[in-house]
Protein backbone atom coordinates (compact mmCIF):
# COMPACT_ATOMS: atom_id res chain seq x y z
CA UNK A 1 0.00 0.00 0.00
CA UNK A 2 3.14 2.50 1.13
CA UNK A 3 4.41 2.04 -3.03
CA UNK A 4 0.98 2.33 -4.31
CA UNK A 5 0.25 5.83 -2.35
CA UNK A 6 3.78 7.26 -3.50
CA UNK A 7 3.30 6.48 -6.91
CA UNK A 8 -0.42 7.96 -6.28
CA UNK A 9 1.21 10.88 -5.02
CA UNK A 10 4.11 11.08 -8.01
CA UNK A 11 0.71 11.27 -10.59
CA UNK A 12 -1.09 13.89 -8.99
CA UNK A 13 2.05 16.22 -8.76
CA UNK A 14 3.54 15.53 -12.48
CA UNK A 15 -0.42 16.44 -13.31
CA UNK A 16 -0.42 20.02 -11.91
CA UNK A 17 2.82 20.68 -13.00
CA UNK A 18 1.69 20.62 -16.15
CA UNK A 19 -2.07 21.47 -16.62
CA UNK A 20 -2.12 25.30 -17.89
CA UNK A 21 -2.58 28.50 -15.89
CA UNK A 22 -6.03 30.00 -15.95
CA UNK A 23 -5.38 33.04 -17.89
CA UNK A 24 -5.54 36.45 -16.51
CA UNK A 25 -8.88 38.23 -17.57
CA UNK A 26 -8.85 41.61 -19.94
CA UNK A 27 -11.76 43.85 -19.97
CA UNK A 28 -14.28 42.88 -22.54
CA UNK A 29 -16.77 45.61 -24.91
CA UNK A 30 -19.79 44.96 -22.62
CA UNK A 31 -23.67 45.61 -23.36
CA UNK A 32 -24.84 47.92 -20.57
CA UNK A 33 -28.33 47.60 -19.43
CA UNK A 34 -30.39 50.70 -19.76
CA UNK A 35 -32.52 51.28 -17.06
CA UNK A 36 -35.67 52.63 -18.13
CA UNK A 37 -36.62 56.11 -16.18
CA UNK A 38 -39.74 56.26 -14.49
CA UNK A 39 -42.35 58.27 -16.17
CA UNK A 40 -42.26 62.04 -15.17
CA UNK A 41 -44.55 64.26 -15.82
CA UNK A 42 -43.88 67.45 -18.22
CA UNK A 43 -40.87 69.67 -16.36
CA UNK A 44 -42.02 73.12 -15.23
CA UNK A 45 -38.80 75.29 -15.16
CA UNK A 46 -38.59 76.90 -11.97
CA UNK A 47 -36.26 79.82 -11.14
CA UNK A 48 -34.42 79.69 -8.09
CA UNK A 49 -32.42 81.86 -6.32
CA UNK A 50 -28.47 81.71 -7.52
CA UNK A 51 -26.33 79.86 -5.28
CA UNK A 52 -23.28 81.87 -4.94
CA UNK A 53 -20.29 80.77 -6.15
CA UNK A 54 -17.36 80.09 -3.79
CA UNK A 55 -13.84 80.99 -4.64
CA UNK A 56 -12.87 78.86 -7.66
CA UNK A 57 -10.70 76.30 -8.12
CA UNK A 58 -9.20 74.39 -11.24
CA UNK A 59 -11.85 72.28 -12.36
CA UNK A 60 -10.61 68.77 -12.54
CA UNK A 61 -12.17 65.68 -13.87
CA UNK A 62 -13.59 63.09 -10.93
CA UNK A 63 -10.92 60.21 -10.93
CA UNK A 64 -12.92 57.13 -12.54
CA UNK A 65 -13.90 54.61 -9.57
CA UNK A 66 -11.87 51.90 -9.08
CA UNK A 67 -14.08 49.51 -10.38
CA UNK A 68 -12.69 48.60 -13.89
CA UNK A 69 -14.88 50.06 -16.83
CA UNK A 70 -16.70 48.68 -19.65
CA UNK A 71 -14.96 48.84 -22.47
CA UNK A 72 -16.68 51.38 -25.61
CA UNK A 73 -14.57 52.03 -28.11
CA UNK A 74 -16.49 54.86 -29.75
CA UNK A 75 -18.86 56.76 -28.67
CA UNK A 76 -21.45 58.83 -30.56
CA UNK A 77 -22.46 62.05 -29.97
CA UNK A 78 -25.74 63.74 -31.46
CA UNK A 79 -25.33 67.68 -31.33
CA UNK A 80 -26.42 70.98 -32.69
CA UNK A 81 -23.06 72.52 -32.41
CA UNK A 82 -20.83 73.98 -35.44
CA UNK A 83 -17.53 71.94 -36.47
CA UNK A 84 -15.39 74.70 -34.43
CA UNK A 85 -16.70 73.16 -31.19
CA UNK A 86 -16.83 69.27 -32.38
CA UNK A 87 -12.79 69.53 -33.80
CA UNK A 88 -11.69 71.04 -30.40
CA UNK A 89 -13.57 69.04 -28.25
CA UNK A 90 -12.65 65.59 -30.36
CA UNK A 91 -9.17 66.42 -29.88
CA UNK A 92 -8.73 67.23 -26.13
CA UNK A 93 -11.00 64.24 -25.32
CA UNK A 94 -8.91 61.51 -26.91
CA UNK A 95 -5.85 62.71 -25.41
CA UNK A 96 -7.77 63.10 -21.80
CA UNK A 97 -7.27 60.29 -18.94
CA UNK A 98 -11.07 59.90 -19.26
CA UNK A 99 -10.90 58.51 -22.64
CA UNK A 100 -7.85 56.55 -21.99
CA UNK A 101 -9.53 54.73 -18.58
CA UNK A 102 -12.50 54.22 -20.46
CA UNK A 103 -10.82 52.85 -23.86
CA UNK A 104 -12.56 55.91 -25.80
CA UNK A 105 -10.67 55.51 -29.20
CA UNK A 106 -13.19 58.32 -31.11
CA UNK A 107 -16.10 59.82 -30.99
CA UNK A 108 -18.53 59.96 -33.62
CA UNK A 109 -20.29 63.38 -33.94
CA UNK A 110 -23.78 63.76 -35.99
CA UNK A 111 -24.93 67.04 -36.16
CA UNK A 112 -27.90 66.30 -37.72
CA UNK A 113 -31.45 68.73 -37.49
CA UNK A 114 -33.43 68.33 -33.94
CA UNK A 115 -36.42 66.56 -36.14
CA UNK A 116 -34.18 63.60 -37.03
CA UNK A 117 -32.99 63.33 -33.00
CA UNK A 118 -35.92 61.62 -31.61
CA UNK A 119 -35.82 58.38 -34.11
CA UNK A 120 -31.56 58.07 -34.19
CA UNK A 121 -32.15 57.71 -30.31
CA UNK A 122 -34.77 55.59 -30.18
CA UNK A 123 -32.91 53.29 -32.90
CA UNK A 124 -30.07 53.18 -30.02
CA UNK A 125 -27.75 54.63 -32.36
CA UNK A 126 -26.47 57.47 -30.18
CA UNK A 127 -24.93 57.66 -27.10
CA UNK A 128 -25.16 61.68 -25.44
CA UNK A 129 -27.20 64.44 -26.69
CA UNK A 130 -25.54 67.45 -27.12
CA UNK A 131 -26.25 71.21 -27.54
CA UNK A 132 -29.54 72.85 -28.90
CA UNK A 133 -31.11 74.36 -26.38
CA UNK A 134 -33.44 73.60 -23.07
CA UNK A 135 -36.74 72.99 -24.91
CA UNK A 136 -35.37 70.52 -27.03
CA UNK A 137 -33.95 68.68 -23.92
CA UNK A 138 -37.22 69.36 -22.05
CA UNK A 139 -38.86 67.87 -24.86
CA UNK A 140 -36.61 64.68 -24.56
CA UNK A 141 -37.24 64.20 -20.76
CA UNK A 142 -40.19 64.95 -20.94
CA UNK A 143 -40.70 61.86 -23.40
CA UNK A 144 -38.33 59.35 -21.29
CA UNK A 145 -35.74 59.27 -23.81
CA UNK A 146 -33.13 61.00 -21.63
CA UNK A 147 -31.47 58.92 -18.60
CA UNK A 148 -30.11 60.57 -15.27
CA UNK A 149 -27.03 61.26 -14.59
CA UNK A 150 -26.28 58.91 -11.24
CA UNK A 151 -22.58 57.11 -11.41
CA UNK A 152 -20.25 58.78 -8.62
CA UNK A 153 -18.00 60.33 -11.46
CA UNK A 154 -20.63 62.41 -12.69
CA UNK A 155 -22.51 63.61 -9.34
CA UNK A 156 -19.12 64.43 -8.47
CA UNK A 157 -18.79 66.96 -11.71
CA UNK A 158 -22.37 68.15 -10.93
CA UNK A 159 -21.13 69.42 -7.59
CA UNK A 160 -19.41 72.12 -9.05
CA UNK A 161 -22.17 73.67 -11.69
CA UNK A 162 -24.43 76.41 -9.96
CA UNK A 163 -27.78 75.52 -9.62
CA UNK A 164 -28.95 78.60 -11.79
CA UNK A 165 -27.55 81.36 -13.73
CA UNK A 166 -29.70 84.32 -14.51
CA UNK A 167 -32.13 83.04 -12.73
CA UNK A 168 -32.53 80.32 -15.00
CA UNK A 169 -31.55 76.12 -14.07
CA UNK A 170 -28.65 75.00 -14.91
CA UNK A 171 -29.76 71.39 -14.67
CA UNK A 172 -32.94 69.79 -14.91
CA UNK A 173 -34.11 67.92 -12.16
CA UNK A 174 -37.29 65.60 -11.64
CA UNK A 175 -39.75 65.00 -9.05
CA UNK A 176 -37.81 62.00 -8.69
CA UNK A 177 -35.09 64.14 -7.45
CA UNK A 178 -32.18 62.82 -9.99
CA UNK A 179 -30.51 65.08 -12.55
CA UNK A 180 -31.25 64.71 -16.64
CA UNK A 181 -29.29 67.20 -18.75
CA UNK A 182 -26.75 69.62 -17.53
CA UNK A 183 -25.92 72.97 -18.95
CA UNK A 184 -22.21 72.81 -20.45
CA UNK A 185 -22.38 76.16 -21.74
CA UNK A 186 -24.26 79.73 -20.90
CA UNK A 187 -25.98 81.50 -23.40
CA UNK A 188 -27.44 84.86 -23.68
CA UNK A 189 -28.85 87.44 -26.12
CA UNK A 190 -27.92 91.32 -26.06
CA UNK A 191 -25.87 94.13 -27.57
CA UNK A 192 -22.19 94.81 -28.56
CA UNK A 193 -21.78 98.43 -28.15
CA UNK A 194 -18.14 100.46 -29.77
CA UNK A 195 -17.64 103.27 -26.42
CA UNK A 196 -15.76 105.38 -28.48
CA UNK A 197 -18.33 105.63 -30.88
CA UNK A 198 -21.00 106.17 -28.46
CA UNK A 199 -19.25 108.86 -26.84
CA UNK A 200 -18.36 110.67 -30.62
CA UNK A 201 -22.06 111.04 -30.69
CA UNK A 202 -22.94 112.04 -27.24
CA UNK A 203 -24.75 109.25 -26.40
CA UNK A 204 -24.92 106.81 -23.06
CA UNK A 205 -24.49 103.37 -22.64
CA UNK A 206 -27.58 101.32 -23.52
CA UNK A 207 -28.61 99.39 -20.45
CA UNK A 208 -32.06 97.90 -22.27
CA UNK A 209 -33.60 96.72 -25.57
CA UNK A 210 -35.96 100.23 -25.63
CA UNK A 211 -32.70 101.87 -24.88
CA UNK A 212 -32.20 101.81 -28.22
CA UNK A 213 -34.96 102.52 -29.67
CA UNK A 214 -35.36 106.00 -27.79
CA UNK A 215 -35.60 109.71 -29.09
CA UNK A 216 -32.48 110.27 -27.69
CA UNK A 217 -30.41 107.78 -29.64
CA UNK A 218 -32.43 109.80 -32.78
CA UNK A 219 -29.54 112.08 -32.49
CA UNK A 220 -27.28 110.05 -34.60
CA UNK A 221 -29.55 109.88 -37.53
CA UNK A 222 -29.82 113.72 -37.01
CA UNK A 223 -26.10 114.11 -37.18
CA UNK A 224 -25.24 111.58 -40.49
CA UNK A 225 -24.58 108.73 -38.25
CA UNK A 226 -27.22 105.88 -37.24
CA UNK A 227 -25.54 104.69 -34.19
CA UNK A 228 -27.70 101.42 -33.97
CA UNK A 229 -27.50 98.09 -35.89
CA UNK A 230 -29.77 94.73 -36.40
CA UNK A 231 -30.19 91.93 -39.03
CA UNK A 232 -33.08 91.42 -41.88
CA UNK A 233 -34.69 88.84 -39.97
CA UNK A 234 -34.82 86.34 -42.35
CA UNK A 235 -31.46 86.01 -42.52
CA UNK A 236 -30.76 85.92 -38.95
CA UNK A 237 -31.43 83.33 -36.56
CA UNK A 238 -29.81 84.96 -33.49
CA UNK A 239 -31.58 88.53 -34.22
CA UNK A 240 -35.07 86.80 -35.29
CA UNK A 241 -34.59 84.80 -31.47
CA UNK A 242 -33.41 89.26 -30.17
CA UNK A 243 -37.30 90.05 -31.71
CA UNK A 244 -38.97 87.05 -30.19
CA UNK A 245 -37.58 87.80 -26.91
CA UNK A 246 -38.57 92.08 -27.23
CA UNK A 247 -42.01 90.69 -28.02
CA UNK A 248 -41.99 88.86 -24.80
CA UNK A 249 -40.40 91.18 -22.57
CA UNK A 250 -42.63 94.28 -24.01
CA UNK A 251 -45.67 92.98 -25.35
CA UNK A 252 -46.91 92.32 -29.26
CA UNK A 253 -47.65 95.88 -29.77
CA UNK A 254 -45.03 97.71 -27.21
CA UNK A 255 -42.65 95.44 -28.43
CA UNK A 256 -42.94 95.99 -32.54
CA UNK A 257 -42.10 99.49 -31.38
CA UNK A 258 -39.26 98.88 -29.83
CA UNK A 259 -38.14 96.79 -33.05
CA UNK A 260 -39.65 99.68 -35.23
CA UNK A 261 -36.94 102.46 -33.79
CA UNK A 262 -34.22 100.44 -33.05
CA UNK A 263 -34.34 100.11 -37.07
CA UNK A 264 -35.14 103.67 -37.30
CA UNK A 265 -32.29 104.70 -35.46
CA UNK A 266 -29.79 102.97 -37.08
CA UNK A 267 -28.77 100.05 -40.13
CA UNK A 268 -30.05 97.13 -41.41
CA UNK A 269 -27.78 94.36 -42.11
CA UNK A 270 -27.88 91.53 -44.34
CA UNK A 271 -27.15 89.10 -41.61
CA UNK A 272 -25.88 88.80 -37.92
CA UNK A 273 -21.93 88.52 -38.74
CA UNK A 274 -21.91 91.70 -40.54
CA UNK A 275 -23.42 93.79 -37.49
CA UNK A 276 -21.05 92.47 -35.07
CA UNK A 277 -18.17 93.43 -37.81
CA UNK A 278 -20.02 96.66 -38.03
CA UNK A 279 -19.41 97.35 -34.12
CA UNK A 280 -15.95 96.09 -34.55
CA UNK A 281 -15.10 98.40 -37.29
CA UNK A 282 -17.13 101.33 -35.06
CA UNK A 283 -19.59 101.86 -38.35
CA UNK A 284 -22.03 101.94 -35.68
CA UNK A 285 -22.20 102.63 -32.04
CA UNK A 286 -24.58 99.70 -30.89
CA UNK A 287 -25.25 96.20 -32.29
CA UNK A 288 -28.00 93.31 -31.44
CA UNK A 289 -25.43 90.71 -30.59
CA UNK A 290 -25.71 86.62 -29.62
CA UNK A 291 -23.25 86.52 -26.50
CA UNK A 292 -20.64 84.59 -28.62
CA UNK A 293 -20.20 87.42 -30.95
CA UNK A 294 -20.15 89.99 -28.40
CA UNK A 295 -16.91 88.39 -26.79
CA UNK A 296 -14.94 87.67 -30.61
CA UNK A 297 -15.77 91.65 -30.85
CA UNK A 298 -14.18 92.40 -27.26
CA UNK A 299 -10.98 90.31 -27.93
CA UNK A 300 -10.75 91.82 -31.67
CA UNK A 301 -11.44 95.84 -30.77
CA UNK A 302 -10.93 96.59 -26.35
CA UNK A 303 -13.15 100.03 -27.37
CA UNK A 304 -16.23 97.81 -27.55
CA UNK A 305 -18.56 95.70 -24.82
CA UNK A 306 -21.17 93.11 -24.91
CA UNK A 307 -23.99 93.89 -22.70
CA UNK A 308 -26.68 91.52 -21.21
CA UNK A 309 -29.90 93.54 -20.57
CA UNK A 310 -32.10 92.44 -17.53
CA UNK A 311 -34.90 92.14 -20.30
CA UNK A 312 -33.48 89.44 -22.76
CA UNK A 313 -33.06 85.60 -21.79
CA UNK A 314 -30.47 83.47 -20.69
CA UNK A 315 -29.93 79.60 -20.73
CA UNK A 316 -28.06 76.84 -20.56
CA UNK A 317 -27.18 74.97 -23.02
CA UNK A 318 -27.62 70.81 -22.34
CA UNK A 319 -25.75 67.78 -22.52
CA UNK A 320 -27.65 64.29 -21.39
CA UNK A 321 -26.66 60.28 -21.91
CA UNK A 322 -29.82 59.39 -23.99
CA UNK A 323 -31.90 56.06 -23.17
CA UNK A 324 -30.84 53.26 -25.00
CA UNK A 325 -27.05 53.67 -25.03
CA UNK A 326 -24.73 50.44 -24.99
CA UNK A 327 -22.00 52.79 -23.42
CA UNK A 328 -23.82 54.10 -20.25
CA UNK A 329 -20.39 54.61 -18.01
CA UNK A 330 -18.54 55.91 -20.77
CA UNK A 331 -21.16 58.26 -21.63
CA UNK A 332 -21.91 59.61 -18.18
CA UNK A 333 -17.18 59.78 -17.94
CA UNK A 334 -17.68 62.06 -20.98
CA UNK A 335 -20.52 64.26 -19.62
CA UNK A 336 -18.41 64.79 -16.05
CA UNK A 337 -15.31 65.52 -18.67
CA UNK A 338 -17.00 68.40 -20.45
CA UNK A 339 -18.51 70.09 -17.37
CA UNK A 340 -14.79 69.99 -15.86
CA UNK A 341 -12.00 69.67 -17.84
CA UNK A 342 -13.52 70.40 -21.26
CA UNK A 343 -14.35 73.63 -19.65
CA UNK A 344 -11.76 74.80 -21.61
CA UNK A 345 -12.77 74.06 -24.56
CA UNK A 346 -14.64 77.53 -24.69
CA UNK A 347 -11.95 79.33 -24.39
CA UNK A 348 -10.60 79.03 -28.09
CA UNK A 349 -10.77 82.00 -29.91
CA UNK A 350 -12.67 80.54 -32.58
CA UNK A 351 -15.65 79.26 -30.12
CA UNK A 352 -15.75 81.97 -27.15
CA UNK A 353 -18.60 80.58 -25.48
CA UNK A 354 -19.18 81.38 -21.72
CA UNK A 355 -18.41 78.06 -19.36
CA UNK A 356 -21.17 77.21 -16.91
CA UNK A 357 -18.63 75.95 -14.17
CA UNK A 358 -16.89 78.91 -12.98
CA UNK A 359 -13.95 76.86 -12.10
CA UNK A 360 -13.07 77.30 -15.54
CA UNK A 361 -11.93 80.35 -15.00
CA UNK A 362 -9.05 79.38 -12.38
CA UNK A 363 -7.34 77.12 -15.66
CA UNK A 364 -4.37 79.27 -17.66
CA UNK A 365 -6.78 79.71 -20.98
CA UNK A 366 -9.87 81.04 -17.81
CA UNK A 367 -7.24 83.53 -16.35
CA UNK A 368 -6.96 85.36 -19.76
CA UNK A 369 -10.43 86.31 -20.22
CA UNK A 370 -10.86 88.53 -17.07
CA UNK A 371 -13.62 89.66 -19.85
CA UNK A 372 -15.97 86.62 -19.49
CA UNK A 373 -15.31 86.61 -15.99
CA UNK A 374 -16.95 89.87 -15.39
CA UNK A 375 -20.29 88.56 -17.38
CA UNK A 376 -20.00 85.82 -15.98
CA UNK A 377 -20.16 87.39 -12.29
CA UNK A 378 -22.86 89.76 -13.35
CA UNK A 379 -24.80 86.73 -14.32
CA UNK A 380 -25.15 85.20 -11.04
CA UNK A 381 -27.10 87.96 -10.03
CA UNK A 382 -29.12 88.95 -12.92
CA UNK A 383 -32.83 88.27 -13.04
CA UNK A 384 -33.69 87.84 -16.84
CA UNK A 385 -37.50 86.99 -18.28
CA UNK A 386 -38.76 83.45 -18.52
CA UNK A 387 -38.78 83.26 -21.87
CA UNK A 388 -41.31 81.04 -23.93
CA UNK A 389 -40.26 79.13 -26.65
CA UNK A 390 -43.57 77.53 -27.42
CA UNK A 391 -44.98 81.07 -28.19
CA UNK A 392 -42.10 82.56 -29.99
CA UNK A 393 -42.44 79.22 -32.28
CA UNK A 394 -46.01 79.66 -33.14
CA UNK A 395 -45.60 83.45 -34.59
CA UNK A 396 -41.96 83.01 -36.04
CA UNK A 397 -42.58 83.31 -39.54
CA UNK A 398 -44.53 86.12 -38.69
CA UNK A 399 -41.83 88.00 -37.39
CA UNK A 400 -39.62 87.61 -39.59
CA UNK A 401 -41.80 88.28 -42.53
CA UNK A 402 -43.31 91.46 -41.17
CA UNK A 403 -39.95 92.49 -40.08
CA UNK A 404 -38.73 92.05 -44.22
CA UNK A 405 -41.25 93.59 -45.61
CA UNK A 406 -43.07 96.32 -42.65
CA UNK A 407 -39.39 97.48 -41.90
CA UNK A 408 -36.66 96.47 -44.22
CA UNK A 409 -38.37 97.00 -47.08
CA UNK A 410 -39.78 100.75 -45.96
CA UNK A 411 -36.70 101.73 -44.77
CA UNK A 412 -36.01 104.57 -46.49
CA UNK A 413 -39.53 106.11 -45.73
CA UNK A 414 -39.49 105.01 -41.95
CA UNK A 415 -36.04 106.74 -41.44
CA UNK A 416 -37.01 109.92 -43.36
CA UNK A 417 -40.57 110.17 -40.96
CA UNK A 418 -37.88 109.17 -37.67
CA UNK A 419 -35.41 112.35 -38.71
CA UNK A 420 -38.43 114.76 -39.00
CA UNK A 421 -39.95 113.76 -35.95
CA UNK A 422 -36.81 113.50 -33.79
CA UNK A 423 -35.67 116.95 -35.12
CA UNK A 424 -38.97 118.78 -34.57
CA UNK A 425 -38.74 117.07 -30.60
CA UNK A 426 -35.37 118.57 -30.24
CA UNK A 427 -36.24 121.92 -31.93
CA UNK A 428 -39.00 122.20 -29.34
CA UNK A 429 -42.03 121.82 -32.14
CA UNK A 430 -43.67 118.55 -29.84
CA UNK A 431 -43.70 118.18 -26.39
CA UNK A 432 -42.19 114.74 -25.51
CA UNK A 433 -45.51 113.39 -25.12
CA UNK A 434 -46.85 114.10 -28.51
CA UNK A 435 -43.21 113.14 -29.54
CA UNK A 436 -43.73 109.21 -28.15
CA UNK A 437 -47.14 108.66 -29.13
CA UNK A 438 -45.94 109.22 -32.98
CA UNK A 439 -43.33 106.88 -32.31
CA UNK A 440 -45.72 104.63 -30.98
CA UNK A 441 -48.22 105.21 -34.16
CA UNK A 442 -45.05 104.45 -36.10
CA UNK A 443 -44.38 101.17 -34.72
CA UNK A 444 -47.46 99.77 -34.14
CA UNK A 445 -48.15 96.10 -36.41
CA UNK A 446 -50.11 97.85 -39.28
CA UNK A 447 -53.91 97.19 -39.95
CA UNK A 448 -53.69 95.45 -43.94
CA UNK A 449 -56.28 94.49 -45.87
CA UNK A 450 -56.66 90.68 -45.80
CA UNK A 451 -55.52 88.65 -48.92
CA UNK A 452 -58.33 86.14 -48.26
CA UNK A 453 -61.19 87.96 -47.21
CA UNK A 454 -60.14 91.94 -48.50
CA UNK A 455 -61.31 93.06 -45.43
CA UNK A 456 -59.21 94.97 -43.51
CA UNK A 457 -57.66 93.71 -40.53
CA UNK A 458 -54.96 94.27 -37.36
CA UNK A 459 -51.54 91.59 -36.98
CA UNK A 460 -52.28 91.08 -33.91
CA UNK A 461 -50.68 88.77 -31.43
CA UNK A 462 -53.54 86.03 -32.34
CA UNK A 463 -54.24 87.01 -36.26
CA UNK A 464 -49.97 85.93 -36.12
CA UNK A 465 -50.39 82.79 -34.12
CA UNK A 466 -53.46 81.82 -36.68
CA UNK A 467 -51.62 82.47 -39.64
CA UNK A 468 -47.81 81.61 -39.27
CA UNK A 469 -47.72 77.98 -40.88
CA UNK A 470 -49.08 79.23 -44.04
CA UNK A 471 -45.89 81.07 -44.41
CA UNK A 472 -44.42 78.87 -45.72
CA UNK A 473 -46.23 78.54 -48.84
CA UNK A 474 -44.75 81.04 -50.96
CA UNK A 475 -47.73 81.92 -52.61
CA UNK A 476 -49.45 83.01 -49.58
CA UNK A 477 -46.23 84.53 -48.29
CA UNK A 478 -45.71 87.21 -51.41
CA UNK A 479 -49.22 87.79 -50.93
CA UNK A 480 -49.37 89.22 -47.42
CA UNK A 481 -45.80 90.56 -47.19
CA UNK A 482 -47.68 93.26 -50.19
CA UNK A 483 -50.39 93.40 -48.02
CA UNK A 484 -48.14 94.70 -45.03
CA UNK A 485 -45.20 96.67 -47.29
CA UNK A 486 -48.15 98.68 -48.72
CA UNK A 487 -49.67 99.23 -45.03
CA UNK A 488 -46.73 100.24 -43.20
CA UNK A 489 -45.76 102.64 -45.62
CA UNK A 490 -49.32 104.47 -45.63
CA UNK A 491 -48.40 104.18 -41.55
CA UNK A 492 -45.52 106.08 -42.27
CA UNK A 493 -46.71 108.62 -44.32
CA UNK A 494 -49.36 108.87 -42.10
CA UNK A 495 -47.75 110.08 -39.11
CA UNK A 496 -45.28 112.36 -41.34
CA UNK A 497 -48.82 114.29 -41.92
CA UNK A 498 -48.51 114.69 -38.02
CA UNK A 499 -44.95 116.47 -37.46
CA UNK A 500 -44.88 120.07 -37.98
Amino acid sequence: MGIIALIAIALVAIYFTTFPSTPTQTPTTTTQATPTPSPTPTPTPTTPTPTPTTTPTTPTTPSPTTTTPSVCTTLTVITRHPTDILDVTRSLFLKSDVAKKYGIKDIIFRPVAAGQWRALIQAGQVDVAWGGGPTLFDSLYKDGLLLPLEGDEVKEALAQIPKTIAGMPMTRTGPDGRVYWVAWAVSSFGFTINKKVLERVGLPEPKTWADLASLEYGRGVLKGFPVTGLANLPASTSNTRIAEIILQAYGWDEGWRVITITAANGRIFGGSEPVRDAVIAGEIGAGWTIDFYGYTAQLQNPDTKYIIPPDTSVNGDPIAVVRGTKCREAAEAFVAWVITEGQRVVFDHRINRMPVNPNAFNTPEGRQRPDLKTVYDYMLTLRTIDFNDTLALSVENVVMYYFQAAITDNSDVLQQVWMRLVKAYLDGKLDRATAEALARRLGEPVTFTDPDTGQPVKLTLEYAVKINDRLADAAFRDKIQAAWRDAARRKYQEVAGKIP
